[in-house]
């Protein structure tokens, strides 16, 4: 685990808005860690589709971002975190495990893009990356 990521033990949650939720390519990596199937929930941000079947989002962004709330099982947190983080790329710095704030009022981790200059990225107008493949709801950037 990085030493820049935040020390905050008492955050059990983990809101995913990709390839970690249910029925998404990293679903089974997520499920282990988690007391039930977690509640559909948003945050503000924006989310990206990468092109390379994953997401990128933004949080420090203006937008809406759905994905699902899921709160971790305590007897596996740091097992979670541990495993997540490097499903997720942060120890080569793709992206960084940061805390949000979700619309039903939970602190959780999620995961944020670490760079986005310089990547063809396909902003989701919509902010649901499971709808991704609706073509209305696609508008491409290039972020430099």
């Amino acid at each position: 685990m990085s030493s820049s990521l935040p020390s905050r033990t008492n955050i059990s949650s983990l809101f995913a808005y990709g390839t970690l939720l249910p029925g998404e390519e990293r679903w089974h990596m997520l499920a282990p860690f988690v007391v039930d199937e977690g509640f559909a929930d948003t945050v503000q941000g924006e989310v990206y589709d990468t092109g390379l079947g994953y997401p990128a989002a933004r949080f420090d962004r203006a937008g809406v971002i759905h994905g699902r709330t899921f709160h971790l099982l305590a007897s596996s947190l740091v097992d979670a975190l541990r495993v997540l983080d490097e499903v997720e790329g942060v120890v080569d710095g793709e992206y960084r495990r940061i805390v949000v704030t979700t619309t039903a009022g939970y602190q959780a981790w999620s995961y944020e893009c670490g760079a986005i200059e310089g990547m063809h990225l396909t902003a989701l107008a919509n902010g649901d990356w499971v709808s991704r493949h609706r073509s209305s709801d696609r508008v491409s950037t290039e972020r430099e």
